[in-house]
């Protein structure tokens, strides 16, 4: 079973030779552009993920269609509504997913990967986690919904192959009902912010409407400080994939009581015991 998006990764690649050919010819000084070791980190950390998430993905298929089976519910795929359904359950699936994976530390240590270069471009996207073993949770209902796994994959990838498109400085803002609605550049980069008041914000997916609902939304406004709070010093793939584990793992280490274990574990990212 080869997951939708690989077959987009060779015009992924020629955006990302455009854009970084952009930087070059046509310069903004307030944008960062490229660097070549950032990128080859991204892109190493994206041909990564892939190779570690085909077994995994083979494993998920056989978890969904387990659930479809046992579903008393059975939808059908020729019916255009089941298709509408399909994308709001999924996009809403993705919005849970995402934020949980910023608000539950042993979720962020996979998900830290993402926002672990201070460069915001095309290549950005393809930086995805090694540990692809947390999002099974997040799209168990929909295969409990009667959606055959075959569907809940391509709306997977859809999902994804939109928000490559997310990880530029090339495009300012969308016309206003665009940017109401849709996950935009614009949008993207206040997520991707280490600045205080873009910590935690706009978590969706191709829809911004689950932000504005659940109160997550921040519109663009200062000027984005890409990267984590503290920022990471290596190019090294593994490390770059391990980094928030080893962290977790030094503060059990340290710790003295289970309540403060737990804590490091399942607490918020920089949780830290009272006192």
């Amino acid at each position: 079973m080869i997951p939708a998006v690989l077959y987009a990764v060779p015009a992924f690649l020629l955006l990302i030779v455009m854009e970084a050919l952009s930087y070059r010819f046509l310069p903004d000084d307030e944008e960062r552009g490229y660097e070549a070791r950032d990128t080859a980190t991204s892109l190493t950390m994206g041909a990564g993920s892939q190779v570690i998430g085909f077994p995994w993905k083979l494993f998920t298929a056989v978890v969904y269609a387990g659930l479809y089976v046992l579903s008393p519910i059975k939808l059908d795929p020729h019916h255009w509504w089941v298709w509408v359904l399909l994308f709001f359950a999924d996009d809403l699936a993705y919005y849970w997913f995402h934020r949980l994976h910023h608000e539950v530390r042993v979720l962020w240590a996979s998900h830290v990967v993402h926002h672990s270069s201070q460069f915001y471009n095309l290549s950005t996207a393809l930086r995805q986690s090694w540990t692809p073993m947390t999002s099974l949770p997040f799209w168990l209902p929909l295969a409990l919904l009667g959606l055959p796994p075959w569907m809940i994959f391509l709306q997977q990838s859809i999902s994804l192959a939109y928000q490559f498109f997310l990880h530029t400085e090339r495009v300012d803002r969308l016309p206003r009902p665009i940017e109401w609605f849709f996950n935009t550049p614009s949008h993207h980069r206040v997520h991707h912010g280490s600045n205080d008041p873009y910590l935690d914000r706009n978590y969706g997916g191709i829809l911004i409407i689950w932000d504005r609902l659940f109160r997550s939304f921040e519109p663009e406004g200062e000027p984005v400080t890409y990267g984590l709070t503290t920022n990471i010093t290596t190019y090294n793939p593994l490390k770059v994939a391990t980094h928030e584990y080893a962290a977790i793992w030094r503060d059990l280490r340290a710790a003295t009581t289970w309540r403060n274990r737990l804590g490091y574990v399942f607490g918020r990212p920089g949780w830290q015991p009272a006192g």
